[in-house]
């Protein structure tokens, strides 16, 4: 039986996701899934981004927001801030808001082009950012700290990068930190632009490994707009052990998006209803009320007016409790609202065309042999 590592799950709806989305809609409706969110056993919720509205006018009422969301207990929420004028305007909100401390980090993307496209600056001033940083770990005593790297797979501007620009660019920042013989225990890889493929996480991961042994800590930001998220984190998740941990975030229905790498919307995120699922089936614990997940899912749609592109809300979770079972005589299921029959019952597929002669009776569903 494989020891899984310790996964810790961020769902980032309220902010990778809405932050491109329409800017019309209504707080209220952010709210209300907000509030939805939180009655699902999620323990991290971002609730979105204090960036300047001129970019993103998105979260321009983001302080609205937090003014009229009610916290529940329990949930660590956090949101993006970026800057001194986002830490600011996000303190009067600090409860319900947590500020996160995490270990101090040297990271840099391997697309110049994207990081000038994305911060306003080239990957040699990311770079040039880093001898402060350490400063200010030294400072603070730190004792732990971590490595990174943004388009860690590839660039939409530049084509693919190899496995040994990643250890490259890894062991520039790695160096850094030895040269004040500070201990490196965590690497983030992100993948704006949607490069990665799962053998790939899995090459890159273990070779992270064998490189530095004493990295246990690993957080993957994975985009999907080639379709790889899901598929990308379990192969992170196959070739991690019970001694690691494994930081991910997803998005309900899989939208969320980057505006400077050329794909919008259609860059999404893991589905986050996907990822539970998947968890569960391999035996993790979740502590997700899936359903309650679902019905936020079927939310989000109504409020952005379209299909989302996630999976699991469409069909439902497999249904394996014989209470779950589809009826052998449901009619043609063919529409979206339909297939809703696994949540609402048959009057999702009333109507339906019927071409059996007679009831469908077998052996392997016995009570349909009384038909």
């Amino acid at each position: 039986m494989n020891q899984w590592p310790v996964v810790l799950f961020k769902e980032e709806s309220m902010r990778e996701g809405m932050q491109i989305e329409d800017t019309n809609i209504p707080v209220d409706d952010k709210v209300r899934l907000l509030h939805a969110l939180g009655e699902t056993g999620l323990q991290h919720i971002v609730v979105g981004s204090f960036v300047s509205p001129l970019y993103t006018p998105q979260m321009a009422r983001i302080e609205e927001i937090m003014s009229k969301f009610q916290p529940k207990p329990g949930i660590k929420y956090t949101a993006l801030l970026p800057n001194e004028i986002a830490m600011e305007r996000a303190k009067p909100f600090i409860p319900p808001l947590t500020i996160d401390q995490p270990r101090p980090n040297l990271s840099h993307h391997l697309c110049d082009i994207f990081t000038r496209r994305n911060w306003n600056r080239s990957q040699a001033q990311e770079i040039e950012r880093w001898p402060s940083i350490v400063a200010k770990a030294q400072e603070d005593k730190a004792t732990e700290v971590s490595i990174g790297l943004g388009a860690a797979w590839g660039s939409n501007f530049v084509g693919e990068f190899s496995l040994e620009q990643r250890i490259a660019g890894l062991e520039k920042a790695h160096s850094f930190w030895d040269e004040v013989n500070i201990k490196v225990t965590s690497v983030s890889l992100a993948d704006p632009m949607s490069w990665t493929m799962p053998h790939k996480i899995e090459e890159t991961i273990l070779a992270i490994k064998k490189h530095w042994p004493e990295i246990n800590n690993f957080s993957l930001h994975l985009h999907n707009g080639r379709g790889m998220a899901l598929v990308s984190a379990y192969a992170a998740l196959r070739v991690l052990d019970s001694t690691d941990t494994l930081e991910l975030d997803g998005s309900l229905g899989a939208i969320g998006g980057c505006p400077y790498c050329g794909n919008g919307r259609a860059t999404g995120m893991m589905p986050t209803e996907d990822f539970l699922h998947m968890l569960e089936d391999m035996g993790i614990d979740t502590g997700v009320d899936l359903d309650r997940i679902i019905d936020c899912v079927w939310m989000l749609e109504e409020v952005l007016g379209r299909i989302t592109l996630g999976h699991v809300a469409k069909v439902g979770p497999l249904p394996k409790k014989r209470e779950q079972w589809y009826d052998p005589n449901m009619p043609f299921v063919e529409t979206f609202e339909q297939v809703k029959h696994f949540r609402i019952g048959p009057d999702a597929y009333q109507g339906g065309i019927s071409p059996w002669r007679e009831p469908i009776r077998s052996e392997q569903r016995p009570e349909t042999l009384t038909l």
